[in-house]
């Protein structure tokens, strides 16, 4: 390129910049810039892993509580922590694991799981949580997928028999010394621990790992943090499995460290001591980032009411802890509140309200600041695959922020909202929301071929939300590009009608699909939870009540009352399953 000619492309793109920049204020313009928002934090990234995470806080923080499990009558400082920590990951090293091996972990919300997370972070190996709904087929699909080496579970919870099923599995660990597992099922897994006061053949009992670090081998793992590169693996979340078969997707240390900063600070949890009452699965990104990671670097307290979400259990955590902020997503919300008001219980303590995992509507986040007694709802927004939180809520911004977007974009990432064709459209207008920066997952283990779909050439992920992006930085969710409704010709996106009906006083909550019409193509049907006691409802009830306020063609068609719905344990709905209840229903 010629002096000339390059001075002249320095000149346009300083013009260009001028035109389409996010920040520009001149809302006279007469060029409407693209849906792209860079948001630079006012504080660098640093450069930091996991384990190197929970060193600073102990140090910072030695004798504050850093986890508190009500339900299993533990309480655990920070200084505390990091000695389990570090006695956890000799003795992983002592069973044979190395570097980069993989450790499942599959459990509900118990201390051993947070203990065993962020060893194998200071280990330097690649914890994987497993959903402790998983049963046989599951959970061997998750070993084989990610080849894990270690497994690590409670003997039994419920109904469900860990170890039975681990050995239905791998049948051959009732003949083998632990830590020699050699299955033709399950080929790399080699180590079962079972959390468990029993002994159980062929595995290792987790409080006797205890036992088989040296002091040596302590030393060691303390003085290997300096080579466990930031840029590493640390993490693999499945995806949720609200649409089929999950996939793995792999989290680094430094998209952790960085988003759990960034979270904390938009989450004020740096503004004073907080207890977090932690309604949600440790094993969700929600649990380990949003929760575990965030909580860490102010020195937040986590408080685990029960090892599966119980509305009664929150209550009473939150009234003896005096938990200052509560963790849940929608349907954990809407629950709560319905204990809350049966109970007729009184919440004085928590400041602080974040939902997350799934999309809240405005009437919900009401509901949560009233009935809650709390004085900010505060929402998260982002992905299993963007590590976590791609947006969220501001310290100091207004109702209307809260009630209507999903936040603002986050430190340090680009995002920007694109067409079916990849051009970006317009500021105000829908289209798929893709992010580039530090958060983007690693891609998914063992799957070239969906990285590249998920990840571009140029670092851009699509995430496959139907997004509308402000000027200002925040953002609208309209719904999951698979999820649009095609009626007649008419695109319909669930989440607005689903917000809708949450404003009729019959109605607790409900979800919306599409179905199948020989006329329309598609037609919407409503899956409503209503309040107790309250009338059934019909078509033409939900025709008077959207009356002048909405569209008579987004008026569901067909209704089915439910008392609850299929959901993931993070809390996630399963809307694949609706569709097969529809179609079951048809049958009948």
């Amino acid at each position: 390129m010629t002096l000339s000619r390059l001075n002249r492309f320095c000149v346009l793109k300083k013009l260009s910049s001028r035109l389409y920049s996010s920040s520009s204020s001149d809302s006279s313009s007469p060029l409407r810039g693209p849906s792209y928002y860079h948001h630079v934090g006012k504080e660098p990234l640093v450069y930091r892993s996991v384990g190197q995470q929970l060193e600073l806080t102990a140090r910072n923080y030695p004798d504050r509580e850093g986890i508190v499990s009500v339900h299993e009558n533990k309480r655990l400082t920070f200084s505390k922590i990091l000695d389990q920590c570090d006695r956890l990951a000799a003795s992983f090293k002592r069973i044979g694991l190395e570097r980069g091996d993989r450790v499942g972990i599959w459990a509900p919300n118990y201390v051993f799981w947070y203990i065993s997370m962020l060893a194998a972070s200071r280990a330097g190996l690649i914890s994987v949580g497993i959903n402790p709904a998983f049963q046989a087929s599951e959970v061997e699909y998750c070993i084989n997928k990610v080849n894990l080496k270690a497994i690590v579970a409670p003997d039994v919870f419920k109904t469900t028999h860990y170890y039975d099923i681990l050995k239905n599995i791998c049948p051959e660990i009732g003949d083998c010394e632990p830590g020699k597992l050699s299955s033709r099922t399950a080929p790399s897994l080699k180590s079962v621990i079972i959390n468990s006061k029993d002994k159980f053949p062929g595995a290792f009992q987790y409080e006797d790992m205890f036992n088989y670090a040296t002091e040596d081998a302590i030393t060691q793992i303390q003085n290997s943090q300096r080579d466990i590169q930031p840029d590493w693996p640390c993490n693999i979340q499945f995806t949720s499995g609200t649409t089929g078969h999950p996939k793995a997707a792999v989290i680094g240390h430094f998209s952790l460290v960085n988003n759990g900063i960034h979270i904390a600070q938009r989450n004020e949890l740096n503004t004073k001591h907080h207890k977090i009452c932690v309604q949600v699965p440790l094993f969700h990104a929600y649990g380990v980032t949003i929760t575990i990671l965030a909580g860490m670097p102010y020195g937040s307290t986590l408080v685990l009411p029960s090892a599966y979400f119980s509305p009664k259990d929150s209550i009473a955590a939150i009234n003896q802890e005096k938990c200052t902020v509560i963790h849940g997503t929608p349907t954990m919300y809407v629950d709560l509140i319905k204990k809350v008001i049966d109970s007729n219980a009184i919440l004085t303590t928590p400041e602080i309200a974040v939902t997350g995992g799934a999309s809240c509507s405005p009437k919900l986040f009401q509901n949560i600041k009233h009935h809650l007694n709390v004085k900010k709802v505060k929402t998260v927004f982002g992905q299993t695959e963007a590590t976590a939180v791609v947006g969220q809520s501001l310290p100091g911004e207004t109702e209307d922020h809260v009630l209507h977007t999903v936040g603002h974009v986050t430190d340090h990432i680009e995002i920007k909202v694109i067409d079916k064709d990849g051009n970006t459209v317009p500021f105000g207008q829908p289209g798929e929301l893709c992010i580039r920066g530090y958060l983007n997952c690693l891609g998914y283990y063992g799957d070239e071929e969906k990285t590249r779909e998920l990840i571009g050439h140029d670092g851009w992920l699509k995430t496959g939300d139907q997004f509308i992006l402000q000027e200002d930085g925040y953002g609208r969710i309209v719904g999951r590009l698979k999820e649009m409704v095609i009626r007649g010709g008419e695109n319909i996106f669930p989440k607005e009608i689903e917000d809708f009906l949450n404003t009729h006083p019959d109605i607790m909550e409900n979800h919306v699909i599409g179905v199948p019409d020989e006329r329309m193509g598609e037609e919407l049907c409503a899956f409503i939870r209503l309040r107790d006691g309250r009338p059934h409802l019909t078509h033409d009830d939900l025709k008077a009540f959207g009356a002048g306020k909405i569209a008579h063609f987004k008026i569901p068609r067909h209704i089915r009352i439910v008392h609850d719905f299929p959901k993931t344990v993070s809390g996630k709905i399963q809307k694949f399953k609706l569709v097969q209840q529809y179609k079951d229903s048809l049958d009948e």
